[in-house]
């Protein structure tokens, strides 16, 4: 087989160490190998990457194992060609399942071609990566919270949710603070009600009859409190967020005027793709890589279920809540889509072809 990289290494990365394999040109037209364990502290990566360089290497790949390939990748990115490997793709022979086996495996294929790196985005897309990442946890976390208040709601007899179209919109938030500070009275309580909810006055009192108790009044004060602080800390990393990105705005607002793109999801995209998209070949490509595009499965001239492969979770996700709110707009390419696919291969099919397409 063909050497493509004639000095190269791969790299087994663990918590607490890493297995090194160099492959370097030996007496004539042999192949020198070393193996060497370095520790994964700042002082042990120095380490590593001295030895790399005594050996003049231009190519590092390493597995993609969980974050451990981080602080690795990040020391050695600027001195290398450092590749990231997906594992899917470095199938090791069975039975030969060792660390030092899989550092060589790695270095034998870079070292004739066989795999292709996986797409690292620059140190700037990296920062709003994890600052956009870390604001969608927050926000699940708010929902999660705010569906175990539904739940102490319901187990109180409150019935609020049956009524009200959100939970905590201004005028459920208030009748709920209400019922924390005392009031039990349901004509009080319904007076609370605010805008178009003040229609559904009579519809409130009888859902608002119940046995709140002071158990549930504590629960819920709590619980409160924590959907406060989440509120306060997506508000912080948004502002955050406007600031990293704003060399990239003029792309953030294109991506906002696609229907059911807003701006909090155009942010996503941006951190999750990066602004040079030459990075992929095609939109296709692209497609794939965000795990929005059927798989392959055909055996004997039969093709059988494709379920989409495993991508991107974090743009996969904003990609379906676009897809779902293109799906509800009004006089759109994107809901025309969504009904004609809906009809004929079900509403999540639907969304998964609506979401590639924005």
């Amino acid at each position: 087989m063909d050497t493509v990289v004639q000095r190269c290494a791969g790299l087994d990365i663990g918590k607490a160490d890493l297995k090194a394999c160099v492959r370097i040109p030996g007496k004539g037209r042999r192949r020198t190998q070393e193996i060497r364990t370095f520790a994964t502290t700042t002082a042990g990566l120095l380490l590593l990457r001295d030895w790399l360089g005594d050996n003049e290497i231009s190519t590092v790949g390493m597995e993609a194992t969980g974050d451990y390939w981080k602080p690795v990748y990040y020391m050695l990115e600027d001195s290398f060609d450092t590749q990231l490997l997906n594992a899917r793709h470095m199938r090791n022979i069975p039975g030969r399942k060792t660390d030092v086996s899989d550092a060589a495996w790695i270095a034998q294929l870079i070292e004739h071609g066989l795999v292709r790196p996986s797409f690292v985005p620059p140190p700037p897309i990296r920062r709003l990566r994890d600052l956009t990442r870390y604001r969608t946890s927050v926000v699940q976390e708010r929902t999660r919270e705010i569906q175990r208040l539904e739940k102490v709601l319901e187990d109180a007899g409150i019935k609020l949710t049956t009524v009200a179209a959100h939970t905590l919109s201004v005028s459920g938030r208030a009748m709920i603070d209400a019922l924390i500070a005392g009031e039990r009275d349901p004509n009080v309580l319904a007076d609370f009600a605010r805008a178009r909810m003040r229609a559904k006055i009579p519809a409130l009192r009888e859902a608002l009859i119940g046995r709140f108790s002071d158990h549930h009044a504590f629960v819920c004060r709590t619980m409160l409190d924590r959907v406060d602080a989440a509120e306060a800390t997506i508000a912080s990393l948004t502002q955050r967020i406007e600031t990293e990105i704003a060399p990239f705005q003029a792309v953030v607002d294109r991506l906002d005027s696609i229907p059911g793109v807003s701006t909090r999801i155009a942010q996503v995209l941006v951190a999750e793709t990066g602004a040079d998209m030459t990075r992929f070949p095609t939109a296709a490509h692209l497609a794939s890589w965000a795990g929005m595009c059927p798989g392959n499965h055909e055996s004997a001239g039969k093709h059988y279920g494709g379920a989409t492969r495993r991508g991107d979770s974090w743009l996969r996700g904003a990609l379906g809540e676009a897809a779902s709110a293109a799906s509800r707009t009004n006089n759109t390419y994107l809901q025309t889509r969504y009904r004609r696919l809906a009809g004929r291969r079900g509403k999540k099919r639907a969304l998964v072809a609506v979401g590639t397409a924005s």
